[in-house]
């Protein structure tokens, strides 16, 4: 049971939020499908692998609230959790994406960013309708994440480009053929 990589998984996605929208001292909640926790966890998700969870991430987010929401899981962290993620740092990757994709830059100009923290890192062209390309970093440094970038059509006031990340496993379930 991978009780670190969910945790992991869980931090990253807060501090994601709250790099985007500001901290703001309050509990957060996610939702996670239950095949996410599970390619997450490594094995399915009972009550008590969630109590053992709870368990090991208490120390640092706190008492977390579990709700079973439609096919998965609605997880809350209390704002003590919140703000112990708040203080964490090693996020300037995804801090200078999340500018860069707010500046209205273009496709390439948000791909560079990735350039910028490693030269190992793997651009693919997508022939799904969703999405541009599919970028990532092949040795998981600086994450391990899986982002689809997909251009939306240039106007007057520049390029707007959206991303969307995933961990491998989501990915290759969501998209594979």
């Amino acid at each position: 049971m991978n009780l670190e990589r969910l945790e992991k998984n869980l931090t990253d996605n807060i501090k994601e939020a709250q790099l985007k929208l500001g901290y703001d001292n309050r509990p957060m909640s996610l939702n996670y499908m239950s095949t996410s926790l599970e390619n997450l966890l490594g094995v399915p998700v009972t009550d008590d692998v969630l109590s053992a969870f709870q368990g090991y991430t208490l120390p640092r987010l706190g008492e977390l609230a579990f709700r079973p929401i439609k096919d998965g899981i609605c997880i809350t962290i209390p704002a003590e959790g919140t703000s112990y993620v708040n203080s964490l740092s090693g996020y300037d990757f995804l801090e200078a994406l999340i500018k860069k994709v707010s500046s209205h830059a273009s496709l390439e100009e948000v791909t560079a960013v990735f350039g910028e923290y490693s030269d190992n890192f793997a651009v693919e062209e997508s022939d799904s309708e969703e999405f541009d390309l599919l970028v990532y970093f092949p040795d998981k440094c600086p994450d391990e994440y899986y982002y689809c970038l997909a251009a939306e059509p240039c106007i007057s006031g520049g390029c707007h480009v959206t991303y969307h990340r995933f961990i491998r496993e989501d990915y290759e379930e969501m998209f594979s053929n």
